[in-house]
Order: structure tokens, then C-alpha cells, then sequence
């Protein structure tokens, strides 16, 4: 017992006791913390290409997590892999956060391809559920190369690649991880089911739920940056955090079939605002399909002939109506659009070009349009003059007045006019207007 002097009846402790006691509680405010912080896990789910805005993505939340005191981040990836600039971001990101980083590739089906191996191998901890697949990360450049191309451009493919071979390899051996599969997996493009990727030390670990890989991977110690980590994971809580309308509406952006999508009405918006001067919602609408498709190529390796393609086309629909072709330019712009479309993402992974589901439809229905909006043009052309000196000439009028001199007036488009002709007109009588002489027309009596 502490000692006590008497007097108030308040016992009075020794400074010792005292310095413990306050010791012991400061402790204890700093260990219940981490305690709760231990439970407490973000998730998110990449299911998409690697581009700017899904790195932006993963960049963020990554900052959430460290921001919120996260106890790890776990990204749940399935992708066929993506642009170089934004994996390496997402790379650096990984490697660089004062927290355990965990990829786990999921659920069964999904795979990490391309910039999506790079990003696994990097992981603190890299999982994969059964039926998953990883590799084939071959560099493909921005202009569609496989890298058989000769001279110039044969060397600036081996650079390329000797450059991914040494990123791969450097991020496998910070890891631990296989370095010789990492060198294949971009020089080769071989790709490994999960578990032959575990038994070659790929992967750390393969767990066919969140739970189960939950599991496993607690009580393991991660030492990152020159500090230790031990994930406390068994009763873990864990926060899921959805990809916001912002990101979503970018990702989709720099899908390739909506970017194409996007610059045939942007095209076709200002053909219109044009042609229609005053519209100004085509042409609002057009400015703005344009913007949003010209970002979309910035993170898209697309093919400028493609684009020339597609310009010629809409020139030839426009010559059409000066032109007396016969309909020949109209078929020379459907074949110069179909090809621009099929050029437009030359690349060999799929995920970087327009499907041929898309390409078919769009580019009918866009020709119909404009082929439509000729065919209307034509027509007012061929109709006959409403005003002026030929919009009135043939037109019926009745005589209102008649003198002998073969003079008076006559009603004719809802107005009376001057007018001269046949002594014998007389009022009620219907004409016909053969000539406009300034401001008195010519008539003559209607055939009966």
C-alpha cells in the first residue's frame, strides 16, 4: 500500500507511485490504439485495364489507407494488363507505402497480365485464388509493334524490353521473389496457373476466399522501407471502398470502343453544327464528345492513320453534296471508315482495340446518318424557289380589279400586287403570273 499522511482524510501517494501509475496509463492509451487499428483493412477491387485513371485509383486509396491508420490495404485485381507509365506509378506507390500492400488475384477466372504481373510481383504479399492465372507481360509499344519490325525499329523494341526485363527483375529480387520466371514472363510472355506460381515462387500465397487468404496470411512479418510489420489479420475487419462515379466515368472513358464511340459524335455534332450554322446543340454536344474522346487517346495507343481514315471518310460524305458522284464517294466513305475503325487501336492486346461488334453497327448507323442528312440536303436543293423572283413566277393569283387598258390588281401569295395583262380579264377571273417586271407582274388567264 502506498504510504499516507493523515489529515483531510485524503490519502496522499508517494511521487514514485504516482509517476508509475500515470506511466502506466499513457502505455496503455498508445497499445489500445493499435490494437483496434489492427482489425481495420481497406479493400478495393481493380477489374479493368491499367490506365491513368485506375492508377489514380489505387494512388488514392493507398493514401486513404496510410492517412486512416489502415493496418494494411488489400487490391483484389483481375486485368489484362494496361499502360506502362500507369503501372509503374502503381508500382512506386506499392513499394514506397508505409503499409502492408497485398494484391490478391480474384476470384477464380480472373488473371494478372501484362502491367497486372508487375504490380502482383511488387505486393508485400502476392495471392491468387485457384483458377487464376499470371504473366504474358511482354512490352507492347504505342504504335501496335511486336517487336519483329527491322532496322530503327527493331532496336527501339529491344530496348523497351531489355528496360522491362531489368524493372521486372529488380522488383522480383526486392521482393524475393522468382527472378528468372519475371525475366521470362516479359522476355517469353509465358503465363502460370496459380499453384505451378507458388511452387515457383511467384506467389506467396493461394487462397480461394478473402477469408481464407485472411487467414493465412496472419501473424507473417513484412519488413518494408527499414521497418518491421506483423499483420494481425485472423478477426480482421475489413473496409470496402468502391471506385467513385469520378473514376468509373474515367475508366470508361478510356475503354477503346467508348472512345471510338465518342469521336464519331463528336464528328458527326460538328459536321452538323457546320452544316447547320445556329443548331448550337450539335455542336455543343460534338465539342464536348470530342474533348472527352481526345483525352480517352491520350491513355489509348491509337493508330493516326486510323484517325486519317476516318477524317477522309467524313470529307467524302461531305462531297457528296457538291460533287455529282453518282453515290461513288458515299461508298469510297463507308470503306474509308470501316478501315479507319479496324486501324484505329492497332495493338495486339485486345483489350486496346475496337471490337468488330462495335465497329459493324456504329459505322452503319453513322453512314445512314449521314447519308440521310445528304439525301435531305438533295432535296431542298431540287425544290422549287418559295421567294423571290422564281418563287413566284407560276403561281396562281385572282384578278381583285380590271380597267380596259389591261391593267389592275391581283391577290396572289396572300398580298395584292400590280399587275398588267389581257384587256379581258375581269374581276374574279383566275391567272397565272409569267414575269415579274420590279414591282407589277405579268399575267395571263389560267386554262380552263
Amino acid at each position: 500500500m502506498g504510504r499516507y499522511k493523515k489529515g483531510n482524510g485524503i490519502p496522499r501517494y508517494s511521487s514514485a507511485k504516482i509517476g508509475k501509475a500515470l506511466a502506466f496509463l499513457f502505455a496503455a492509451l498508445l497499445i489500445a490504439p493499435a490494437v483496434l487499428q489492427a482489425a481495420d483493412i481497406l479493400v478495393i477491387e481493380v477489374k479493368d485495364a491499367i490506365t491513368p485513371p485506375i492508377a489514380s485509383f489505387i494512388l488514392e486509396k493507398i493514401e486513404d489507407a496510410v492517412e486512416s491508420q489502415k493496418h494494411a490495404i488489400i487490391i483484389q485485381m483481375d486485368t489484362p494488363g494496361g499502360l506502362d507509365t500507369a503501372m509503374r506509378d502503381i508500382v512506386q506507390k506499392e513499394m514506397s507505402a508505409p503499409l502492408p500492400v497485398i494484391v490478391y488475384v480474384s476470384p477464380q477466372g480472373a488473371r494478372a497480365a501484362s502491367a497486372g504481373a508487375i504490380i502482383t510481383l511488387a505486393s508485400d504479399i502476392a495471392a491468387m485464388a485457384p483458377g487464376t492465372n499470371i504473366g504474358a507481360a511482354h512490352p507492347v509499344s504505342i504504335g501496335g509493334g511486336t517487336g519483329e519490325e527491322q532496322g530503327e525499329g527493331k532496336t527501339m523494341a529491344e530496348k523497351v524490353t531489355n528496360d522491362a526485363v531489368a524493372y521486372v527483375r529488380s522488383i522480383a529480387h526486392e521482393r524475393g521473389r522468382n527472378e528468372q520466371w519475371a525475366q521470362d514472363a516479359v522476355v517469353k510472355s509465358i503465363s502460370t496457373p496459380a499453384q505451378d506460381a507458388l511452387k515457383l515462387g511467384v506467389i506467396d500465397i493461394v487462397a480461394p476466399n478473402m477469408d481464407d487468404l485472411l487467414k493465412q496470411i496472419d501473424g507473417k512479418t513484412i519488413k518494408k522501407n527499414g521497418r518491421t510489420y506483423e499483420l494481425n489479420t485472423r478477426d480482421a475487419t475489413l473496409v470496402f471502398e468502391p471506385m467513385g462515379f469520378r473514376y468509373r466515368l474515367l475508366a470508361v472513358i478510356s475503354n477503346p470502343n467508348i472512345a471510338y464511340i465518342l469521336m464519331l459524335i463528336g464528328l458527326a455534332g460538328i459536321f452538323f453544327e457546320l452544316s447547320s450554322p445556329g443548331a448550337i446543340l450539335p455542336g455543343v454536344i460534338g465539342g464536348i464528345s470530342l474533348i472527352l474522346a481526345f483525352f480517352a487517346f491520350q491513355t489509348l495507343p491509337v493508330n493516326f492513320a486510323g484517325i486519317a481514315l476516318i477524317l477522309l471518310a467524313i470529307i467524302m460524305f461531305i462531297a457528296e453534296i457538291k460533287v455529282p458522284s453518282f453515290g461513288m464517294l458515299t461508298v469510297g466513305g463507308v470503306v474509308s471508315m470501316l478501315l479507319g475503325s479496324v486501324l484505329l487501336f492497332r495493338n495486339q492486346e485486345l483489350y486496346e482495340q475496337v471490337s468488330l461488334s462495335i465497329i459493324l453497327p456504329v459505322t452503319l448507323l453513322f453512314t445512314a446518318f449521314f447519308v440521310t442528312v445528304l439525301y435531305l440536303v438533295i432535296k431542298i436543293h431540287r425544290q422549287s424557289s418559295v421567294s423571290g423572283r422564281q418563287g413566284i413566277i407560276g403561281e396562281k393569283a385572282r384578278v381583285y380589279s380590271w380597267t380596259e387598258e389591261g391593267k389592275g390588281k391581283v391577290f396572289c401569295h396572300g398580298e395584292y400586287w400590280n399587275a398588267k395583262g389581257p384587256a379581258t380579264l375581269a374581276p374574279g377571273d383566275e391567272v397565272e403570273v409569267v414575269e415579274l417586271e420590279g414591282l407589277e407582274l405579268v399575267v395571263k388567264a389560267s386554262p380552263r
